[in-house]
């Protein structure tokens, strides 16, 4: 049986419940994932995603018809608008489990925590996906031998 820790992202990027959307927009762009662990005191508190922060922003920032009321939404904290009480799994959670929770809860990404309660890295539906995709080659490229 594959874990998760045999496909997670272990180098994570977190923000602080105090980050502007405008940083989190900005780390968005830079590192081109859809993803955010928001920690408090070295413990795991929400995720903001990309879909979330859009929600969020004014549709007229960095537009012609932009104005200040529309910049102020930039102005946001992480925590007026993050997903609070993050649904987790371990390093040691089968992969089809952790499927199994993106589906239920309708999410697309899962924090991967310690047994004490420390971030060690994430999975989303798309580590998910080729992981999939690679066993259905395997199997593909065996029946083919056969």
């Amino acid at each position: 049986m594959e874990t998760v820790g045999s496909i997670m992202t272990c180098e994570v990027i977190t923000v602080d419940m105090d980050t502007t959307l405008l940083k989190i927009r900005e780390v968005f762009k830079k590192y081109k994932f859809h993803h955010l662990p928001i920690m408090e005191d070295d413990e795991l508190v929400g995720v903001i995603s990309d879909r979330d922060l859009l929600r969020e922003l004014s549709p007229f920032v960095n537009s012609g018809a932009e104005m200040s009321r529309d910049t102020k939404t930039l102005s946001k904290k992480a925590h007026q608008v993050m997903s609070r009480k993050p649904i987790t799994v371990t390093k040691e959670d089968s992969i089809e489990g952790a499927s199994e929770l993106l589906l239920k809860h309708n999410i697309s990404c899962l924090p991967v925590v310690s047994p004490d309660g420390k971030l060690e890295g994430v999975i989303t539906l798309r580590d998910i996906l080729r992981f999939y995709i690679q066993v259905c080659q395997s199997d593909d490229s065996k029946k083919t031998k056969e």
